[in-house]
């Protein structure tokens, strides 16, 4: 079955005595931590959740939250992670969306609770936490160890497994449904691939709200082992990976470059650690290059996907890379990768027809891991999913040996730090600003974070509005990657001749950072 509920099960039967979770507050076999699920399972039914609705997570990267979703995996029901640097009425807006039965909050967020939009789901919800804090919620440590566990309810492969939520381009987030089905596939054709291994522990770097945490869906088929870094910083991943003894992770070209300048690897024991993916964001050859420099002992790799796709499509292996390099022509370093096994992928021209090798056209595939659609969007979900196929909306070309190479990103969408942005969400914040006439937000190249987004913005006549005030005014709106740092004030936007905002002009003008003012 592809099922997440047959694939735990599975692990407990094949791999019972195996590592499962290795943290610091200690190792657990995967027979222990099922034991900790099926408890987990009950909790989430005394909560009030019930086989096939959701149950919001608002977290950082921790066991519990793996747990949580293993839990929901177990019982049949259907996690909800939350981006945990959203706003307040952002995160309100997709618990209501998703119609959660019941929240678990991480001590850091545990204040967001008494936000008066999110207060009304405060009736079921409870701190993620392994200590009592003597709050108005119940601690999960607490529940868990009063509750009785769960028999497995077995799913079938077309139910929701994971509700994950992603920008939209009318500014409404969409809640991305992907199935068990979906969810195994993906895992086994980036165990297949990428050469995952049962002995190997997986370091759970990026977001678990993030579909690039699904990756380690593959060695978990394999009865790999999980680890959890709550807080991103160059210190603390260079640490897990000694500490851990971690063998594999997945990183945004951000963390790497943030990584590679402060700190040098070779002053770390990662004699442990021999394989890591990037992805989420393009990385430029030279940084590539430092990379495997940097660790010589680890395959360095490139997987490009989306949420809507469990979410890998394509994946450039160490072998391309060590090729590519040694060449001196870093022309393959700017591929995507072939696409992986079950995957048909095809270049379309705007009618819908196949392009010739090399020509640039949207990427559409069609897939065991591509999604049914989207929650409460059945329009959105016609749209995007056509005669069998998912259209992407990047734009990219095929060359003769199946690389594909991506030439844009979907429309007026950002990719700042590996964090998806799409320009209308900041920008109908930037319109709720009294000062502010009009406004345009598009991406501009930065060393460290790919992309940052940058405001160009008319004021009101007579209005002063200044660029702190702007960023605190967008703060209390939108999360904290969205809010552009970087604007300019302007008599007026470049428009075509139907009043159209011109964002191309805008682009190839502030690309220059020496024409970007603040």
């Amino acid at each position: 079955m592809l099922t997440m509920s047959s694939a735990l099960d599975r692990c407990r039967r094949l791999y019972g005595a195996r590592r499962a979770i290795v943290d610091p507050e200690g190792t657990r076999t995967w027979t222990e931590h099922l034991a900790r699920v099926a408890r987990a399972a009950a909790v989430l039914q005394q909560r009030g959740v019930k086989k096939g609705e959701r149950f919001g997570i608002l977290s950082r990267n921790l066991f519990r939250h793996c747990e949580l979703l293993h839990a929901g995996y177990w019982m049949g029901a259907v996690p909800v992670p939350v981006n945990i640097r959203l706003a307040a009425p952002e995160i309100a807006f997709i618990l209501k969306d998703a119609d959660v039965k019941a929240l678990a909050v991480d001590e850091p967020f545990l204040p967001l609770v008494e936000h008066e939009k999110i207060a009304p789901f405060a009736k079921n919800a409870f701190a993620l936490t392994g200590r009592p804090l003597g709050g108005a919620l119940p601690d999960y440590e607490t529940l868990l160890e009063a509750a009785s566990p769960t028999p497995l309810v077995e799913s079938k492969e077309d139910d929701d497994a994971i509700l994950l939520y992603t920008g939209g381009t009318t500014g409404r987030s969409k809640g991305v449904r992907l199935t068990h089905r979906n969810v195994v596939a993906n895992g086994m054709q980036c165990a297949m691939e990428m050469g995952f291994r049962g002995t190997d522990t997986y370091l759970h770097i990026a977001p678990m709200f993030h579909s690039a945490d699904l990756l380690g869906t593959g060695f978990t088929l394999l009865g790999g082992a999980h680890a959890y870094l709550p807080q991103f910083s160059p210190k603390n991943v260079m640490a897990a990976f000694q500490d851990l003894r971690v063998t594999s992770t997945m990183m945004a070209p951000t963390m790497i470059i943030m990584t590679l300048q402060e700190l040098k690897p070779s002053d770390y024991a990662i004699d442990s650690f021999r394989w890591m993916l990037y992805g989420s964001a393009p990385m430029a050859p030279e940084w590539i290059a430092k990379t495997i420099e940097a660790f010589p002992e680890v395959e360095v790799c490139q997987g490009y996907g989306l949420t809507e796709t469990s979410p890998i499509l394509t994946y450039l292996d160490y072998e391309q890379h060590k090729k590519a390099l040694a060449s001196g022509d870093h022309t393959r370093l700017k591929a995507a990768g072939r696409p992986v096994a079950g995957v048909d992928m095809r270049i379309l021209d705007d009618k819908g027809r196949e392009v010739p090798l090399g020509e640039a056209g949207e990427v559409v595939v069609r897939a065991p891991n591509v999604t049914k659609g989207y929650l409460n969007l059945p329009d959105a979900t016609a749209a995007a999913i056509r005669n069998g196929w998912f259209h992407t909306g990047d734009v990219g070309r095929m060359d003769e040996e199946g690389f594909m190479y991506l030439l844009d990103r979907k429309k007026d969408m950002i990719i700042t730090g590996g964090e998806n942005v799409y320009t209308v969400e900041v920008e109908q914040a930037l319109y709720q600003h009294p000062d502010v006439a009009e406004c345009a937000v598009v991406g501009v190249p930065d060393e460290k974070y790919g992309e940052a987004l940058f405001a160009a913005i008319v004021l009101q006549p007579g209005k002063c509005a200044t660029k702190e005030q702007i960023i605190e005014h967008c703060r209390q709106r939108i999360g904290g990657y969205k809010v552009p740092r970087q604007m300019v004030f302007l008599p007026a936007l470049p428009k075509s001749a139907m009043g159209k905002i011109l964002k191309t002009e805008l682009r190839q003008t502030y690309s220059d950072p020496t024409k970007r003012a603040g």
